[in-house]
């Protein structure tokens, strides 16, 4: 069972205590870094990180460490990583709010671009080159 994000922003408006409103909503905040957070959504599709690695066009090494917390991905690599993940729109939303990076918005030619990649399940080489035909950067400059 989840909250939404206005219900639980609804609840904290109204918290007496932010000790209380933590404690009662920890299930629903996120709190674990992000190579756990990769590693959980690896192991829930069933994916292997080396071909994911390979399908996010990112540099092996670039990759590994990643995934393994030793660099901090800019949000153009997280998207790349997202693209391989196989995630769906709102999956990639939260995974770019979990890194602390602004979601995609539709109101921004390059992210409108890279969301319709998203939704029609491009790759990354299919969404970099859409993003070059409409004179935007590409996700891996």
């Amino acid at each position: 069972m989840t909250k939404a994000t206005s219900e639980l922003m609804d609840e904290l408006m109204k918290a007496h205590s932010i000790g209380d409103y933590l404690k009662a909503n920890s299930d629903y905040l996120i709190s674990s870094e992000l190579p756990t957070y990769l590693s959980n959504i690896l192991e829930k599709k069933g994916l292997v990180k080396s071909a994911v690695i390979k399908k996010s066009e990112l540099s092996e090494v670039m990759g590994y460490q990643i995934f393994s917390g030793v660099r901090k991905p800019s949000r153009d690599s997280l998207i790349c990583l997202c693209v391989a993940l196989e995630l769906n729109t709102d999956e990639t939303q939260t995974l770019l709010k979990a890194a602390q990076f602004a979601q995609l918005y539709p109101k921004n030619k390059r992210d409108c671009i890279i969301i319709n990649g998203l939704v029609n399940k491009k790759t990354v080489a299919q969404i970099n080159e859409l993003l070059f035909d409409n004179n935007e950067p590409t996700l891996n400059r």
